[in-house]
């Protein structure tokens, strides 16, 4: 079978990459094409565009970016139509994928969403799109169930967390990284787009000057180039930074500070301490306030998952010296806080239930295409 999938971000490279493997199990003879990065491309298929093209946050940056996403939208489409799959699958980067996933419906593709969008914290009228022109949405968050049946979407599917995959392949096999071990370590996550790096990371470099008993390690990607981090890192600073290593440094954290995204679980799920923190665009936060401020009282997976202030949230005008001093003082130096919340982190994967995300989707793709 020919299966098209796109795949916008980062942590979408990881899952994509995580359910070609799966697809291969259940068909050996699968074809891929795809969006998606280096971990896809390493499964094997032909790429089309890489994500580090893609990765664009935020209702600002969108606008100012309109002419290349229209562009990326055409180009998506001829290809399709050029290659004429099986199955379409978008993988999250709702924004993108739900326009190409009901262009395809009406060309007679069968559609596939893996992980849902926030439905349940903004733009809820998307589902009757959404019900229109997917075959099936496999959503991946515990409390999203109910949501589905109250607002009548009988093609959604609850398979899981893909990260509990990814983290047990990772534990699997030895990390590939190891760091000295003179000092506690703290994993610096600023995030994975450019924005990100230049909102959060000169926060994180700031605090580090202030504590040199820790070793300070940023978790970087290579897709974003070297250059983009030493325009915050000064060259004599003893901050450290590995690429593409994020699992490897984070089962050797003691705390870490994390940019909100699917980090925030991730760090969880390897029990380490963490602060979250986040800072955007003005225009873009009070306009996000506005739409979802009323709906969701965290931005953080961790918390939202468990409905509950595990991990402290710095967001916009809080993430500030004094307050990343005081809250990293307490997941570095608190041990009642450290245990307090390793507890609650316990409770919260327990939420998640058990792993096999990917061969709970791959599997609903092939039946699709039998159809």
């Amino acid at each position: 079978m020919k299966y098209y999938i796109i795949a916008g971000e980062a942590s979408g490279d990881l899952h994509g990459a995580n359910l070609m493997r799966a697809l291969l199990q259940k068909d050996p003879a699968a074809e891929f094409r795809f969006w998606g990065g280096d971990a896809m491309a390493a499964i094997g298929g032909t790429p089309v565009r890489h994500i580090r093209d893609l990765a664009i946050m935020g209702f600002v940056e969108v606008v100012a970016h309109l002419r290349t996403v229209l562009g990326n939208i055409a180009l998506c489409k001829k290809d399709i139509e050029q290659w004429r799959p099986d199955v379409v699958v978008g993988i999250d980067y709702p924004g993108f994928n739900l326009k190409i996933e009901a262009w395809a419906h009406k060309q007679g593709y069968k559609t596939l969403h893996y992980i849902s969008p926030n439905l349940w914290a903004w733009k809820k009228g998307r589902i009757r799109g959404m019900r229109n022109t997917l075959d099936r949405l496999c959503y991946i968050l515990p409390f999203e169930e109910q949501f589905f049946a109250e607002n009548d979407m009988p093609q959604a599917v609850y398979v899981g967390h893909p990260l509990l995959d990814a983290i047990a392949n990772h534990q699997l096999s030895n990390p590939h990284l190891t760091l000295k071990a003179d000092k506690p370590i703290v994993a610096l996550l600023p995030g994975s787009r450019r924005q990100e790096l230049k909102n959060s990371l000169p926060q994180m470099v700031r605090l580090a000057y202030n504590h040199r008993d820790y070793r300070f390690v940023v978790a970087g990607m290579s897709l974003l180039g070297e250059s983009q981090y030493r325009k915050y890192i000064p060259a004599s600073s003893t901050i450290e930074v590995v690429y593409d290593q994020t699992y490897s440094l984070l089962s050797q954290a003691h705390a870490a500070i994390v940019c909100s995204g699917t980090a925030t679980l991730e760090t969880a799920l390897f029990n380490v301490p963490q602060v979250v923190c986040y800072s955007g665009n003005p225009i873009s936060y009070l306009i996000a306030r506005a739409v979802v401020g009323r709906r969701i009282n965290y931005i953080s997976l961790v918390n939202l998952i468990a409905d509950s202030p595990i991990v402290t949230e710095l967001i916009q005008n809080d993430f500030n010296a004094e307050r990343l001093e005081h809250e990293f003082r307490l997941i570095a130096d608190d041990e009642g806080n450290r245990e307090r919340m390793l507890n609650e982190y316990a409770d919260m994967r327990t939420l998640l239930g058990n792993g096999g995300a990917s061969a709970r989707t791959a599997d609903i793709i092939y039946n699709l295409t039998q159809q």
